[in-house]
C-alpha cells in the first residue's frame, strides 16, 4: 500500500507500528512530546513480565506464544549486532495460597497451557519448597512454574527499537508534542506539532497511551489508572538471583502482586496489577503511604529477606485502560485516515514483537484474527480486566 504515515507516541504501540509500517514500504514519522523512551510512558521502567498464561483466554495465550517466539528472535538479532539480550527467560512462577480451583486464574492458565502442548511444572507446597526454597515459608500451597517466560528490560527495549527505527529511515521527532489533528472534511490528513508545524500523512496512528483521549478530543473510553511500582535493594542479594527467584505472580488475581528476580542494577522490582486509582494523565504520580504499607506487608509475609530492604525508587505506572481490558487497535469509523492503537490496560508490553503488525494491518485495512476483538468500540464485553488482574485496590 505505502504512503506516508504519522505515528503519534513512541511507546511500545508506536515504535513497533513505525517499524512494521516501514518494513511494508511506508515512509514514517514518529513523534513524541518527550525524550524516548519517555519517562512517563507505561512502557518505561526496568522490566515487564513476559508470560503466556492468560487464564481461560486461549486466544491471548496463542498470541502470547507468538510474542515469546518474537522475543527470542529479537534477542538473536540484537546479539548479532553486538548488543546484549534484553529478554530474559527466567521462567514464570505462578502461585496461589489456596488449592487451584476451576475458574481461578492459575487453574485455567495451567489447563490451557497443557491443552496447547506446554508442560508447566505443577507445584504443591512440598514441591515448591524443594524447587524454590526461598518461598518455603510464604504460605503458598499450589501453583505452577512455566519455564517459557520471564521478563524484558522494557525501557531498554523501547530505546533499542527507536534506534532501529532511526537506522531504518523512520523520521523520529522526539521532544515534539502534537497539538492537534489535521482534517480535510471528516478525513484525518496529518497533525499539528507544537510551534505550529504541520506534518501531513496519508495515515495517522494515535498511539498516545493515556493521552489518547486528549489528543482525539474525547470519545475513546480510555482512562488513566495508576499502579504502584517499587524497586527494593536487598542487603543480601544472593537469594534473589533468577535461578532461585524467577519472575513471579503471587496469588495475583486476589492480591495484584507480582515481581522479578534481581536486576543487573541490584534491585528487586515488586509491583501491583490491580484496579488502581483513576488519575488525570498529567497529574502528579506519587505512590501513597497506604500503597507502600501494603507492599511492605506483602513482602514481610512473603520474602523475609526483603522485609527491611531499602526502597531505592518508586513510580506510579499509568495504564491506558479500556472498559473491557482489551487493546483498542483499529480504524476510527468516524474519521477516515485515523487508526487508534492504545489501551494497553497493563498487559500490552509482552506482545511487543507482534503488536506492530496488528496495528499495521489496521492501517492498511487488512483483516487478521484480532480485528474484531481489538477493533474500535462499541464492544459487547465490559468485564473490565484480563484474567490476572486484581479487581481491588493496589
Amino acid at each position: 500500500m505505502g504512503g506516508h504515515a504519522v505515528v503519534v507516541g513512541s511507546g511500545v504501540f508506536g515504535v513497533t507500528t513505525a517499524l512494521a509500517l516501514s518494513a511494508r514500504g511506508w515512509s514514517v514519522s514518529l513523534t513524541d512530546p518527550g525524550p524516548v523512551p519517555h519517562p512517563q510512558a507505561a512502557s518505561t521502567d526496568i522490566s515487564k513480565v513476559v508470560r503466556m498464561a492468560y487464564g481461560a483466554d486461549e486466544e491471548l495465550t496463542a498470541l502470547a506464544e507468538r510474542a515469546r517466539e518474537g522475543w527470542i528472535e529479537w534477542n538473536a538479532e540484537w546479539m548479532r549486532g553486538g548488543g546484549r539480550a534484553l529478554y530474559h527467560e527466567t521462567g514464570v512462577l505462578m502461585l496461589s495460597r489456596e488449592r487451584l480451583a476451576r475458574d481461578g486464574f492459575e487453574y485455567e492458565s495451567l489447563a490451557v497451557l497443557r491443552r496447547r502442548g506446554h508442560h508447566p511444572e505443577r507445584l504443591d507446597a512440598a514441591a515448591l519448597a524443594r524447587r524454590f526454597p526461598d518461598w518455603a515459608e510464604a504460605g503458598y500451597t499450589d501453583g505452577f512454574f512455566d519455564a517459557h517466560g520471564g521478563y524484558a528490560e522494557s525501557g531498554e527495549v523501547v530505546a533499542r527499537l527507536v534506534d532501529q527505527a532511526r537506522r531504518r529511515g523512520v523520521d523520529v521527532r522526539d521532544h515534539r508534542a502534537v497539538d492537534g489533528i489535521l482534517t480535510n472534511g471528516a478525513r484525518v490528513v496529518g497533525v499539528t506539532l507544537a510551534g505550529g508545524e504541520r506534518l501531513a500523512g496519508d495515515a495517522v496512528v494515535a498511539a498516545a497511551g493515556v493521552w489518547t483521549e486528549a489528543l482525539l478530543g474525547g470519545g475513546t473510553a480510555v482512562r488513566a489508572t495508576g499502579h504502584p511500582v517499587f524497586h527494593l535493594r536487598p542487603s543480601d542479594p544472593a537469594p534473589f538471583g533468577a535461578d532461585r527467584f524467577p519472575t513471579f505472580t503471587a496469588d495475583i488475581a486476589r492480591t495484584g502482586f507480582y515481581g522479578f528476580p534481581l536486576h543487573r542494577t541490584g534491585v528487586v522490582k515488586v509491583a501491583n496489577h490491580s484496579a488502581g486509582r483513576v488519575l488525570a494523565p498529567d497529574a502528579p504520580r506519587a505512590v501513597t503511604e497506604d500503597e507502600t504499607a501494603r507492599m511492605r506487608r506483602f513482602v514481610r509475609e512473603t520474602f523475609p529477606g526483603l522485609a527491611d530492604a531499602e526502597v531505592v525508587s518508586t513510580r506510579l505506572c499509568l495504564y491506558a485502560d479500556t472498559p473491557d481490558g482489551d487493546f483498542w487497535i483499529g480504524r476510527d469509523p468516524a474519521r477516515p485516515g485515523l487508526t487508534v492503537a492504545t489501551g494497553g490496560s497493563g498487559h500490552a508490553f509482552k506482545f511487543a514483537p507482534v503488536l506492530g503488525n496488528i496495528v499495521a494491518d489496521a492501517v492498511e485495512g487488512v483483516a487478521n484474527p484480532y480485528t474484531a476483538r481489538f477493533g474500535v468500540p462499541p464492544r459487547d464485553r465490559t468485564d473490565g480486566a484480563e484474567a490476572a488482574r486484581h479487581r481491588g485496590p493496589a
